[in-house]
């Protein structure tokens, strides 16, 4: 039988208007916004595709749900049915609510690190790293070496080195490490996933050294079907089946409902440690709710007790892996360097590769982004230079794809613009920055070309 088009698995129910701009309105709304596309109005871009994070649209099973929110401040059934939920996909003991991932980050490493801490991880995202990072620990990246080679192919980029893992350990000694991250796909390192192996690997040395093992588990599900689609042995097992191995070898998560939660907002914190879990549950009170809401919504929490089990759905993810190829493969086609294979969420540009005139310290990855608004008001953000400073060890432009929002025809107009870019990329400018914030500085920086720049009075 011959091989079908795959096709969206839904029907649009619903549509919001996006609206058109010319050049000349992009290049003066790019100047307002100092270089930097957060700055940009949203009604300005045409096809957003700056972040997957709570971008996707909900189902009418998500929106039935919605009406059935229990907005009690305490005790609230919704809780219940969003911790029977997760329990029954990442069976952690113990599941806290949050706002977002950033959320049960900044509370995770709040109660775990000490200053000097090194924490590992196969790449930390720029909010985890931050948070590392904020309270006096190291963040260290520890991605095998294929993963930070962009045109190479290997299924799974995603993995960490498990020997510089152990000699990490060695080396700092284990009273320095309180945890190990995995972060499912790794989406600093291209999107690409982690395999079971690597899972069990990493879990057997964190075992050996009694350290507790934690997941990022933004995009667990794209992860579950990658390793079924790329791992021998699963072939016929479900996401869900793979997803509850996955964590199976851990002690915890951290989770935003934004990504692989289909979900406009939400996240949680899981442990099965008692003692952690009510360290946890105190600073939630302070800072985020009451432990049964943890910042959100009783509406918020029925929304991503439906979409994490409709994340898992075969039709659903066969549909989402293959979109995102689809204008990985595309643009590849005609030449332009991406991350290879296509991962799950997102398309990364070789920014250094696609524009190999401008030097690493006039953020190649930025200007790039910057043209592809210019050229047909697509927005996308720079995974490099900007982002991570000196830790960048690839300098991307991530192309994240929100769930169930775009179809093929708005994959192809993008296609068209990435092409037009690349046939004058010569032509395309650095940047310079005129200022920077101490903390996740690319969400507030200002930038401008660097021949404007060098025009500036001083």
């Amino acid at each position: 039988m011959r091989t079908r088009t795959v096709i969206e698995p839904f029907r649009i129910k619903s549509v919001e208007p996006i609206h058109w701009t010319t050049r000349p309105q992009r290049e003066a709304l790019l100047r307002a916004a100092c270089h930097n596309l957060f700055q940009l109005p949203a009604d300005a871009v045409l096809v957003d595709l700056l972040t997957d994070s709570g971008t996707g649209a909900m189902s009418t099973r998500q929106w039935a749900a919605v009406m059935e929110g229990d907005e009690s401040y305490a005790g609230s059934r919704s809780f219940d049915r969003f911790r029977d939920s997760v329990r029954d996909i990442f069976g952690f003991r113990h599941v806290i609510p949050t706002h977002q991932g950033r959320a049960a980050e900044r509370i995770l490493f709040t109660v775990m690190c000490r200053k000097g801490d090194v924490v590992p991880n196969n790449t930390h995202f720029d909010t985890t790293r931050a948070n590392v990072e904020f309270v006096g620990a190291e963040a260290v990246d520890l991605l095998i070496p294929e993963g930070r080679e962009p045109g190479l192919r290997h299924p799974f980029k995603g993995n960490m080195d498990v020997e510089a893992l152990e000699n990490l350990i060695e080396r700092v000694g284990r009273e320095r490490v309180p945890l190990v991250m995995l972060t499912i796909t790794n989406n600093s390192g291209g999107g690409q996933p982690v395999s079971l192996e690597n899972v069990r690997a990493v879990s057997a040395v964190c075992r050996r050294h009694s350290i507790p093992l934690y997941f990022d588990a933004c995009r667990f599900a794209e992860n579950a079907y990658l390793i079924k689609l790329r791992e021998a042995g699963y072939e016929e097992k479900t996401p869900k089946e793979i997803a509850r191995e996955i964590f199976g070898y851990g002690d915890g998560c951290t989770m935003s409902a934004k990504k692989d939660g289909l979900a406009n907002i939400g996240g949680f914190l899981c442990t099965n440690d008692d003692t952690l879990a009510q360290q946890e549950k105190n600073l939630l009170i302070l800072t985020e709710g009451y432990p049964t809401y943890g910042g959100l919504a009783g509406r918020d929490l029925e929304a991503v007790a439906v979409g994490l089990q409709e994340a898992l759905q075969e039709d659903y993810l066969r549909y989402r892996i293959a979109s995102t190829a689809y204008l990985g493969n595309h643009i590849a086609a005609e030449g332009v360097p991406i991350v290879q294979p296509p991962g799950g969420h997102a398309i990364y540009i070789d920014a250094r590769a696609f524009l190999p005139h401008i030097p690493q310290q006039q953020f190649p990855g930025v200007a790039l982004a910057c043209e592809f608004y210019l050229e047909g008001g697509i927005r996308s953000v720079e995974i490099g230079t900007l982002m991570f400073g000196e830790a960048a060890k690839m300098y991307l432009v991530r192309l994240a794809i929100p769930r169930r929002v775009y179809t093929q025809s708005h994959i192809d107009y993008v296609v068209e613009v990435i092409l037009e870019v690349w046939r004058h990329r010569e032509q395309v400018r650095g940047l310079q920055l005129t200022y920077e914030a101490p903390f996740l500085r690319h969400f507030t920086a200002r930038l401008m070309p660097v021949e404007a720049a060098a025009t500036q009075p001083a």
